[in-house]
C-alpha cells in the first residue's frame, strides 16, 4: 500500500471535477480497463503528489504536461516528483497536452507497450 497525504483529498476530487481538454481525452480512452484490462485511477495521491494517472498494478503514473510543466519552476517540481516516483517503484510516462489531443493513436500505443 502505498501512503499519501490526507491533506491533498480535496485538491484530488477538485482535479477530477475539472479535468483539462486532454486529461478528459485520454481518460475516455485508458478508463474501463480498455488497454489490455489494466485499471487506471486519475488524479491519485501518492505521498505528497496527485498524479494525473496511476495504474497500480502496472506500477505506472501517466503526467499530462500543459503549459506550466515547461517553465524552470516547473521542470524542477517534475524532476522531484519523477525522482520520488522512481524511488519508490513507479515508472512515469509523460506526454504534453499537445502530444494526447493531436497524436492520441502514438500516445496509447506507448502506454500499451509499456504495460
Amino acid at each position: 500500500m502505498i501512503l499519501y497525504n490526507l491533506k491533498l483529498k480535496p485538491l484530488a476530487r477538485a482535479l477530477r471535477k475539472n479535468m483539462t481538454d486532454a486529461e478528459r481525452v485520454l481518460w475516455f480512452n485508458i478508463r474501463q480497463k480498455q488497454i489490455k484490462r489494466f485499471q487506471f485511477y486519475r488524479q491519485k495521491i501518492i505521498g505528497s503528489y496527485i498524479v494525473d494517472f496511476y495504474c497500480p498494478k502496472a506500477r505506472l503514473v501517466i503526467e499530462l504536461d500543459g503549459g506550466q510543466h515547461y517553465t524552470n519552476k516547473g521542470k524542477i517540481k517534475d524532476r522531484q516528483r519523477d525522482l520520488y516516483l522512481k524511488n519508490i517503484g513507479i515508472k512515469v510516462l509523460r506526454f504534453s497536452d499537445n502530444d494526447v489531443l493531436k497524436n492520441l493513436s502514438a500516445v496509447l500505443k506507448y502506454i500499451y507497450d509499456n504495460l
